[in-house]
């Protein structure tokens, strides 16, 4: 077999990425990096979807936080300004051919904050009202705004981890 031949122009370039690979690869991923997320990236979440058990309960639940509701006889929407948490009725997430979710998924599966626009003071006494037993808090926490909240745990009536975060 004939040994194959190196053009000058393959062996500038050659030389060239390995360079810049060696000595000024941080540099050069940077740019990378950069490139990567000039041509498009993630800015925030669109919506969440759960599997819900208990629908009655759920529903007056999340409408007593404020939420607004769209019902369908599979999902359970709920919206708080731009957000939307879907919950997936039983007759959806029981259903095998239904696979557009995680495998495991079943009540209770979340763990959601929310931000809580009022006092501790008018928190305790919604929570109260609902009759939401308080796991854990008022205690500070990091947000998602990257700065330090009070934050306030319960459980929803399928049992998923709701946190409320009060930023002053």
């Amino acid at each position: 077999m004939k040994p194959r031949t190196t053009s000058r122009r393959e062996f500038v370039k050659s030389v060239v990425v390995s360079r810049v690979s060696g000595a000024s690869g941080v540099a050069a991923s940077a740019t990378s990096v950069a490139s990567a997320q000039s041509a498009g990236r993630v800015t925030g979440f669109d919506h969440v979807a759960l599997p819900m058990q208990n629908a009655d309960a759920m529903i007056a639940f999340y409408k007593a936080l404020g939420f607004d509701v769209n019902e369908t006889p599979s999902i359970v929407s709920l919206y708080a300004g731009p957000n939307m948490i879907n919950f997936h009725r039983p007759t959806l997430w029981h259903n095998a051919t239904f696979t557009l979710r995680a495998p495991a998924a079943k009540p209770p599966c979340g763990d959601l904050c929310f931000v809580w626009d009022g006092t501790v003071a008018q928190l305790s006494a919604m929570l109260q009202r609902l009759g939401a037993k308080v796991e854990t808090g008022p205690v500070a926490r990091q947000g998602g705004q990257r700065k330090v909240g009070t934050s306030t745990y319960v459980r929803d009536p399928d049992g998923n981890l709701i946190e409320f975060i009060i930023y002053s």
